[in-house]
């Protein structure tokens, strides 16, 4: 047999390389899914880091201020600018007056309440200076949720901002007869500290990589935010391997507007810039309006999304400044496929990097998307990734109305086949189940309720993430939707049991049963609430302007439903629970519920008053003439 020419050898193995990788997605696995380098190199990097007692990011944060590089800008908001050694010295200032005046101790929480700011973030790195635990409030909440967040956390203090003042002052005094205590922050008090003394080293060395770093809040079934314990160890893993992962560079600037007490901007984008030494870009708040000019002044390369920032983005008119910015990369997570291609090409993105995790879930997936075959997509599984993960990482069959897992005639869970959605499942060690996803803070209840046993053997211990999803026979896995009584708008989870509570307090309201809809021309799923009247009240003299401004007191403002349902009567199930999936299935659209004799109301963007809502009004909607 003849011998092959060096050359087409080379190019022979070369080209059999490149097929069994596109087929078997090995260079992904080997950098973000299955045995990645990254994932090993990170684990090397925490132990390094137990070694030397230095578990923090405020001491990632100070390495990089007086050693690595304290004169590369760490942070531009609003037209200030920060050096990390400056920004670094604003954190000692303020960490001595929660030191001093405070005394607040190693160890314990403090509650931080509001927007986006410079000032937010020195508080949360002197918090975390002092090796106390941030209890990170969503500053939108304020009665209920509010009192109930912070009575969780067992923080003495409640640090506010002085622009949430509206949602904190009618719960003030409930807070200090629990033993609480508000103080709000300005800009300009934070300015006026000067006390630069460094923190005392003890507060920060030998942490122990399970102990509480932060308190991240969710919305789950139970009707009120639930704190995901975020430890130590998991607080910088995430964040080193997500600057691994980005390849983030100190030239990139990376430009976020989602809120800092999310789990998106504090583990996606702050923690890995700090580790990566790079320039945070930060927005107070997203506005189609703000978005792009802040971007451009910036020079920021790198952008966070959410699904539904994106699509706000595209619904503003186009502009000869579509594509004048420096992004190359788009990170985040929800990009919906009817919005993904448009985003791409109208703003001239090269790269759309999308990620599935959850603060109270367990693993994650990556797709760094350039072209075709990955768009829509949140990630891939390769050969590496099947034999490494394959058997502690499954879809199985699940109810869409209840989120149960369905089981055999022996009683085990039902694998997925493909292309068929399911739910994912994670095997957790029956021994340490805290191992591996983080607790629901003083709620084992609401920790123990995601677990199931005896999935595939007798004896096994699974974490349900409570998402569906589904694979392809080419590896590629994409998101189906949530599972369960929660739905997300406006990028919040809502809880439909809480939402029932508020609305069935009104006085004329004797039964309610809130559920998500979808909308035209809108991602996720917005309120609906299907409304039994009490004896003797009728829609001729129902309070509607009342029940809005009930609604609109009680809840955060993406948690106020925007539809109402009113029907004679609610439908329940044979073991007596509320039936959805046919008022869900029917949405808004006035045509499939006129058949029921139901009537729909609506609260119009800025209303204060549920009005009718018709054929016209859902045509509006369909056509982008109104948006929610």
């Amino acid at each position: 047999m003849d011998a092959v020419p060096v050359p087409l050898a080379v190019a022979g193995g070369v080209g059999a390389a490149a097929y069994l990788n596109a087929k078997y997605h090995i260079l992904h696995d080997l950098t973000a899914g299955g045995l990645s380098s990254v994932s090993l190199g990170s684990l090397y990097y925490i132990w390094n880091q137990l070694r030397k007692k230095r578990l923090l990011t405020f001491q990632v944060l100070q390495d990089q201020a007086l050693k690595h590089r304290p004169d590369q800008l760490f942070l531009i908001f609003e037209g200030r600018q920060w050096t990390y050694s400056e920004f670094y010295r604003d954190v000692v200032k303020v960490g001595n007056w929660l030191l001093k005046e405070l005394q607040v101790k190693r160890g314990e929480a403090v509650a931080l309440n509001g927007p986006n700011s410079a000032e937010y973030l020195m508080l949360w790195f002197a918090i975390d200076g002092l090796g106390a635990v941030t209890a990170f409030i969503n500053y939108n909440l304020t009665g209920e949720g509010l009192l109930h967040c912070i009575k969780i956390s067992s923080a003495r203090y409640m640090i506010y901002d002085a622009d949430v003042s509206s949602a904190v002052d009618p719960v003030k005094e409930d807070l200090k007869k629990s033993g609480f205590t508000p103080i709000a922050y300005t800009p300009s008090f934070i300015a006026s500290l000067n006390d630069f003394t460094p923190l005392p080293e003890e507060r920060q060395f030998s942490m122990r990589p399970e102990e509480p770093r932060g308190l991240i809040y969710t919305s789950g079934t139970t009707g009120l935010p639930k704190a995901v314990c975020l430890n130590t160890g998991r607080e910088l893993m995430v964040g080193r391997t997500t600057s691994q992962l980005l390849r983030l560079k100190p030239s990139d600037r990376f430009y976020t507007c989602m809120p800092l007490y999310h789990g998106a901007a504090h583990g996606l984008c702050v923690t890995p810039s700090i580790h990566a030494g790079c320039t945070i870009v930060l927005g107070r708040k997203f506005s189609h309006k703000t978005f792009w000019p802040e971007v451009r002044a910036s020079n920021a390369n790198i952008i966070q999304y959410v699904g539904e920032l994106c699509r706000y983005l595209l619904n503003a008119p186009p502009s000869p400044l579509d594509k004048v910015h420096n992004v190359k990369m788009a990170w985040g997570n929800g990009m919906r496929p009817d919005v993904w291609e448009e985003f791409r090409n109208r703003f001239g993105i090269p790269v759309i990097h999308e990620l599935y995790a959850a603060t109270d879930g367990a693993g994650a997936t990556f797709n760094e998307n350039h072209g075709d075959f990955t768009k829509f997509c949140i990630g891939k599984r390769g050969v590496i990734w099947k034999l490494t993960k394959g058997k502690n990482e499954v879809i199985v069959k699940a109810d869409p109305d209840t989120g149960e897992v369905i089981r055999d005639k022996n009683g085990f869970a039902i694998r997925c086949g493909i292309d068929e959605p399911g739910q994912v499942v994670h095997r957790l060690d029956p021994k340490n189940p805290g191992a591996l996803v983080s607790a629901y803070f003083g709620n084992e209840g609401a920790t123990t309720k995601r677990r199931i046993r005896d999935v595939f053997e007798k004896g096994d211990l699974w974490f349900c993430s409570g998402d569906m999803m589904r694979q392809d026979k080419e590896g590629r896995v994409y998101f189906v939707d949530r599972l369960g009584d929660t739905f997300r708008w406006h990028s919040e989870n809502v809880s439909t049991n809480e939402v029932s509570d508020v609305l069935g307090r009104f006085h004329q309201i004797a039964e309610a049963n809130v559920y998500g809809v979808q909308v035209p021309r809108a991602d996720g799923r917005c309120g609906c609430a299907a409304i039994v009247m009490i004896d003797g009240i009728t829609e001729d003299n129902f309070d509607f302007e009342g029940l809005a401004k009930h609604a609109i007191d009680s809840l955060p403002r993406y948690a106020v439903p925007i539809f109402l349902r009113v029907t004679p009567a609610l439908e329940y199930t044979g073991t007596l629970k509320l039936q959805k999936v046919k008022a869900r299935s029917e949405g808004i659209d006035p045509e499939k519920v006129a058949p029921s004799g139901d009537h729909l109301y609506w609260l119009p963007p800025h209303g204060t008053k549920y009005i009718p809502f018709g054929e016209a009004d859902y045509a509006e909607l369909t056509a982008g003439r109104v948006r929610l």
